[in-house]
């Protein structure tokens, strides 16, 4: 159940239970340590810290599930049943169910760094993420039946080869395989672990085969339409995130911020800590904020046609639901800013007008139009919202009848590209040349992009 999806239960009570309040410190301390490894051991040893943490928090959640089966069908909570700290009803169902929830966002706040975990070991080259995120998400750790076997091959990895191998079900964005090995000398490695070696399925086996040659010899990227390729924009990325990093700083102490980004975008924060440190009230609050993100929608140009026409992307309740988008633990921000992300204690919101996003390509010399109908429908995954053409000028055809035709090209943008230009915040500039890049290249199918030097970007 999302969090804003709720039908039992307000979503503040969500923020204010003290499980996930207690998890605040928690997140804060493990992104800190993870930032400090430097080593295998210590890499080793961090892995095995968080693996705990989620195998405790999915083990009280599958409690609670049970508990609130049983109380569904009448009966009490089995005796073995965690104990709930919400202050609920111990006799209504939905207080059993609503603990569930509470673990169900624990839990991918956990893989969350997880994630963070596997950008790091993988050297920030998001190549090895889009190839190793096409599959269905990870189920559940606790209780699965190869997680042994998958721990023993993990500990045997660093005991006899000092070799560090990354457990992909303790992320959310590696999908592919169950682990990861890097020796130091080979590229990295991943493998399929089975307790009876002749249960190995092919089509896993095919995947990872797929996601290999994807990244380290060009081939096409898992999946069935062997036209997704991707591709290295010979690029490097530049961002606006220092944006980010003051917006988040200003909102801890005022509550709220919002400022205009270069590129006709607009930012938003909300600090739940801020806002109770400044003391607002809910009329206080609503007013400040239709204040600052008017402000910061005039200053940035996109105040006119907002109901139909403008876009957004949140961090709202987003925490390790897509294996695109870049974990929050890894922005050049503190341990602490990046925990209140993940926990939505803060929350921040990029938007930008599709008109004038056009426009603006437009100024650059691309043939940019827009896609999306007018209306607030919410972006949808696949969905593409811009077409950018280019024709052969100085190449025409001729056709019967003394016609001629001019050969061109057409780049289609997906949603996850403009996510990433929005949430990213690249830098204007930076975005539009990987767009020229790769309808110079005019490479046929379903290009990836990726920049060259993400690792000095993330941390």
């Amino acid at each position: 159940m999302s969090l804003f999806d709720a039908d039992a239960y307000d979503p503040d009570d969500m923020m204010v239970h003290p499980r996930h309040q207690a998890m605040q410190p928690v997140l804060a301390q493990l992104i800190q340590q993870l930032r400090e490894c430097d080593t295998v051991e210590a890499g080793v040893e961090f892995q095995r810290d968080l693996l705990e943490r989620l195998l405790e928090v999915e083990k009280d959640r599958a409690g609670f599930k049970r508990a609130a089966k049983r109380m569904r069908s009448g009966k009490g909570p089995h005796p073995e049943a965690p104990e709930p700290q919400s202050g609920r009803d111990l006799a209504d169902a939905t207080t059993w169910r609503f603990e569930q929830d509470v673990c169900d966002r624990l839990a991918r706040q956990l893989r969350s760094v997880g994630d963070a975990l596997a950008w790091r070991v993988f050297g920030f080259h998001r190549p090895f993420i889009l190839a190793l995120c096409r599959n269905q998400s990870p189920g559940l750790m606790h209780g699965k039946a190869g997680l042994q076997a998958e721990r023993e091959r993990v500990e045997r990895a660093f005991k006899e080869d000092g070799a560090f191998a990354l457990l992909h079900d303790l992320t959310n964005c590696l999908r592919i395989g169950d682990i990861t090995v890097w020796d130091g000398v080979h590229p990295p490695r991943t493998e399929e672990i089975k307790t009876n070696p002749n249960n190995t399925k092919s089509a896993q086996l095919r995947r990872i085969n797929q996601a290999r040659a994807a990244v380290l010899d060009g081939g096409p990227l898992p999946g069935d339409n062997a036209s997704e390729l991707l591709y290295d924009l010979n690029l490097p990325l530049r961002t606006h995130l220092d944006m980010l990093r003051k917006a988040l700083e200003r909102a801890a102490n005022e509550g709220v911020y919002a400022t205009d980004v270069p590129g006709s975008r607009a930012l938003f924060v909300i600090d739940q800590y801020g806002c109770s440190q400044q003391g607002l009230s809910s009329k206080t609050f609503n007013e400040r904020l239709q204040q600052t993100v008017d402000a910061a929608l005039l200053r940035a140009g996109i105040a006119a046609g907002r109901e139909d026409h403008n876009i957004h992307v949140t961090s709202l309740d987003s925490t390790a639901r897509d294996p695109l988008r870049v974990p929050w633990a890894n922005y050049p921000l503190q341990p602490v800013a990046c925990a209140r992300l993940i926990g939505d204690y803060a929350v921040a919101t990029v938007e930008t007008s599709g008109p004038l996003l056009t426009r603006l390509l437009q100024v650059a010399g691309l043939d940019a139009r827009w896609g999306r109908p007018p209306g607030k429908a919410d972006l949808q995954q696949g969905e593409v919202i811009m077409e950018i053409h280019q024709q052969e000028k100085l190449r025409t055809v001729a056709l019967p009848g003394g016609l001629t035709m001019t050969p061109g090209w057409t780049l289609q943008m997906r949603r996850s590209e403009l996510d990433r230009y929005l949430m990213e915040l690249l830098r204007p500039g930076s975005w539009i040349a990987g767009i020229k890049h790769v309808l110079v290249a005019r490479q046929a199918g379903q290009p990836w992009p990726h920049y060259r030097n993400e690792h000095e970007i993330w941390v």
